[in-house]
């Protein structure tokens, strides 16, 4: 692949000169623009190199009438594509809309006989003995020999599907290139991605076949809401319908990103896309190829975010970390013997600084391995070891078990704590039927009232809710709630801290009480 070569020279060399003029006039403040990368003058020389590498993936699969029938509504009221958006009086528009007018009436015909579908996506080659990388979402369903690898000069091969991934969207194919040698791309170091730098994306839009397109790398580390270990790259080069599954390149035309995703109301890009980082990509995709499968590291724990207030309750300082609800029983977490309330601050030396870094930490770590896990328990570090365990996809986490009713003499009558705006009373049966509680749940207090824009209200504490702890210390009466929200208030607290049971979800509340 060519460098940057005389004309990226020349471009940093226009870029500083107009910063300085700039900087001269007052209108540019202290900047390090030496440093900063001019726009080439062309891409061509690196897209010639990368798309060879880059392949269009179709796959075929056989529908059903009960299919067609479900997915209408959704796409055109037909099993098939949408129509293609064009400027309005095109005459496109009115040749596709009759095409598919008439399409769809045959789909509404009584037959209920099978056709076969097709779908369009990208991927890119990693190895020239022929493994292909795409979207999981791009072969989904496709027959078992429906998948179809067409490289850049039109050669088509038929592609066996190694392993896949939900959680990641993410796919491994493998060609048969027989003495043909194939042009393979590396994946690169995705956490150098800068926000400003230039990126191509690469693939098939709307089948088109091999597109380039150029931009910049707008955000990092994106969660978008598409599983549990999101870790996407934002940018702005343009990614349309049949981009998924195509490379992200950085300038040294390394893979930092699988093209994924986009954001628009329309279905076609609008500057928003996103890419899952190459750091999260490689390691899935070296387990697809070594097991068929991923092994992911599993903890045995349910974690919640770490706010303010729960920081300020526990004297922790700053909010971070992960904080454990539940501990899963007979899990690494319990061996280990981690415990509910304690807030997880790095794991195997890893900085945990939100809740959301720990699943994926955890899950990029070898399965048996012993790692240390530094927490904040009690007011003070300690450092416990951990066994990592491995994932298994039906594992649920282990609800806390329950203990021994308390006695008649704990079961004061119902009173209401100002400092918290709720109204509390012990566990009873006209209870249980009122806020349905079940008859398994013997511990803790019965929320009876949360007074409107009190504390209790603005954390979403809701009547029925079960007050389990406070200050991580077990509550049987309102009285017991009273007397720890007192002293906390007279040790200078601002919060304090509630384990909260609601239908057998255990969640950690800080709620302010300094008000009151």
């Amino acid at each position: 692949m060519a460098p940057w070569g005389a004309t990226a020279r020349r471009g940093r060399g226009f870029a500083t000169g107009i910063a300085a003029a700039l900087l001269a006039a007052g209108l540019l403040g202290v900047v390090p623009v030496a440093q900063a990368r001019g726009v080439p003058e062309s891409f061509a020389d690196t897209a010639e190199a990368l798309l060879p590498a880059v392949v269009n993936i179709s796959t075929t699969q056989t529908i059903s009438r009960q299919d067609r029938d479900g997915e209408r509504g959704n796409r055109n009221r037909r099993g098939g594509p949408e129509i293609p958006q064009f400027p309005p009086g095109s005459p496109f528009e009115e040749f596709f809309k009759d095409f598919f007018d008439r399409d769809g009436n045959r789909g509404q015909r009584p037959d209920s006989s099978p056709r076969r579908a097709t779908s369009l996506g990208s991927g890119f080659i990693i190895d020239s003995a022929g493994y292909v990388v795409t979207n999981k979402h791009v072969i989904e369903g496709a027959d078992a020999d429906g998948i179809t690898v067409k490289l850049h000069d039109d050669t088509d091969f038929k592609a066996a599907l190694i392993g896949k991934d939900d959680k990641t969207d993410l796919a491994l194919l493998k060609i048969n290139p027989g003495n043909r040698k194939l042009v393979a791309v590396k994946f690169g170091d995705s956490a150098k991605a800068r926000v400003g730098d230039w990126v191509l994306a690469i693939g098939n839009p709307f089948g088109l076949g091999g597109s380039v397109t150029a931009g910049i790398v707008s955000a990092r580390a994106r969660d978008i809401n598409a599983g549990p270990y999101d870790d996407f790259i934002q940018t702005d080069a343009s990614i349309n319908k049949g981009n998924s599954g195509g490379p992200l390149f950085n300038m040294n035309g390394e893979v930092i990103g699988v093209n994924t995703a986009i954001y628009s109301p329309t279905g076609g890009s609008i500057g928003i896309g996103f890419s899952v980082a190459s750091n999260l990509a490689k390691p899935i995709i070296d387990q697809l190829r070594e097991f068929r499968r991923t092994k992911r590291g599993w903890l045995g724990v349910k974690i919640q975010g770490v706010t303010d207030e729960i920081a300020e309750s526990l004297g922790l300082g700053k909010a971070r970390g992960a904080m454990i609800a539940a501990v899963t029983e007979g899990g690494p977490a319990e061996k280990a013997k981690l415990r509910q309330g304690d807030i997880i601050l790095s794991f195997d030396g890893k900085d945990v600084n939100e809740m959301r870094r720990l699943p994926r930490v955890v899950a990029e770590t070898p399965v048996d391995r012993e790692v240390p896990v530094q927490i904040w328990r009690d007011g003070k570090l300690q450092t416990l070891t951990v066994r990592v365990g491995e994932l298994d996809e039906n594992d649920q986490v282990a609800a806390v078990p329950a203990k021994t009713d308390p006695t008649p003499q704990q079961r004061a009558s119902s009173s209401k704590i100002d400092a918290l705006g709720i109204a509390l009373a012990p566990i009873s049966q006209e209870l249980r039927q009122k806020f349905e509680i079940d008859q398994n749940t013997t511990q803790g207090v019965v929320v009876t009232e949360v007074e409107q824009n009190g504390p209790a209200a603005e954390k979403g504490v809701v009547p029925g809710d079960i007050i389990v702890e406070v200050g991580q210390e077990e509550v049987k009466t309102p009285a017991d709630i009273k007397a720890k929200v007192d002293k906390a208030r007279q040790a200078g607290r601002k919060s304090v801290l509630l384990l909260v049971d609601r239908r057998g979800e255990m969640r950690f509340i800080a709620l302010r009480i300094d008000k009151g």
